[in-house]
């Protein structure tokens, strides 16, 4: 078949309480999985703390290497909500206070002051585009090709609903899971390694598991082009086979 289209994102996770420990991420895994059925695959990871210049830092570097990039955190009400600061500063633009991000909180803090702590939420770099926040209403935004997204995962995941639309994805990545209970990796290495030398289109993974059951390892087949794919599970399963072990295809 032609060649199929790679589209690449990368994910910046922005905040001190992350590097501490004190916060696990949960933001990533949402990302990765609303992308995948676009067409867009996560290629990259970092987390970086609450300094403009090491946020500014690492955006440059992401967004000249990946199609998009998603960063999360630092858009708060606080001193410590430096991105948007760090995302002008790593575009050479100027921020302020956005009319419509303005009025936006104006409505929803009609009941109580907009003060300033909170239009820090308004500052938008310019040519920033605003992302549409359902759950907490202070928006993202959209510099180029980065997103700028809120740290809380239920904030977070609701921008996403308004991400979709300026998007341009690709080929979208399937992928086919063998459970195969009693393999262990090693065993099957070998015979991994030279299915993945056949079939240049597809990648595969080993995944070993341990529970009360027992021991076992989860192979992982992906692919973008459907024919290639479900060749591979079938000499993949074969290769299980040849060792004794049954393997059982399950939705991972």
């Amino acid at each position: 078949m032609s060649e199929l289209k790679r589209v690449r994102a990368a994910v910046l996770l922005i905040g001190d309480e992350l590097l501490s420990g004190r916060t696990q991420d949960l933001n990533l895994r949402e990302i990765a999985l609303f992308l995948a059925p676009l067409g867009v695959q996560v290629a990259e990871a970092r987390v970086v703390s609450d300094e403009i210049e090491e946020v500014a830092e690492a955006l440059n570097a992401l967004r000249s290497r990946y199609d998009y990039v998603f960063t999360t955190g630092g858009i708060g009400p606080t001193h410590d909500d430096k991105t948007a600061d760090a995302i002008a500063h790593a575009f050479g633009v100027g921020i302020d206070v956005h009319p419509e991000a303005r009025a936006i909180l104006e409505t929803h803090y009609k009941s109580g002051p907009l003060n300033e702590a909170r239009l820090r939420m308004a500052r938008i770099p310019d040519g920033g585009v605003l992302i549409d926040n359902p759950v907490s209403k202070a928006p993202g935004f959209m510099v180029g090709n980065v997103f700028v997204l809120a740290g809380v995962p239920s904030i977070m995941r609701g921008m996403l609903l308004g991400v979709g639309p300026h998007i341009k994805g690709g080929a979208v990545v399937a992928a086919r899971t063998l459970r195969c209970k009693g393999l262990r990796e090693g065993d099957v290495a070998a015979g991994l390694t030279a299915l993945d030398e056949k079939f240049a289109g597809v990648s595969f993974g080993s995944y070993p598991w341990f529970g009360p059951e027992g021991i076992g390892t989860h192979l992982v087949a992906r692919s973008a082009d459907p024919v290639a794919l479900e060749a591979a599970v079938a000499e993949l399963a074969a290769l299980v086979q040849s060792l004794g072990v049954e393997p059982v295809e399950i939705e991972a």
